[in-house]
């Protein structure tokens, strides 16, 4: 039997200075009910005080791009857009197996 790879994404972030927990809690805000979202990790950057790293892990690349025209996410990138000061490092993956958070 063949297994459908997975889709992941790792990006940084920066917010506007002293933005980043209100950067955090908007995007938090719009991540919920997103099909084929197998996990979603916000962190902060330990040696950044305005940067944030976003771990991503789909079933498979088009269901993250269908997540982008879901009305909450659409409203939190609109609401995030003023806290975000820029974009560094991103990276697709291909993820294997894991432990969540919760």
């Amino acid at each position: 039997m063949i297994e459908k790879k997975k889709y992941g994404l790792i990006g940084k972030m920066i917010a506007a200075p002293g933005k980043r927990d209100e950067l955090i809690s908007t995007i938090l805000g719009g991540i919920h009910d997103m099909p084929g979202c197998l996990s979603y990790i916000v962190a902060k950057d330990p040696k950044d005080e305005n940067a944030i790293w976003i771990t991503e892990v789909w079933d498979d690349e088009s269901s993250h791009k269908a997540s982008l025209s879901l009305k909450s996410v659409q409203d939190a990138i609109g609401r995030a857009k003023p806290l975000i000061a820029g974009f560094r490092e991103s990276f697709t993956t291909e993820p294997v197996d894991g432990y969540s958070l919760e």
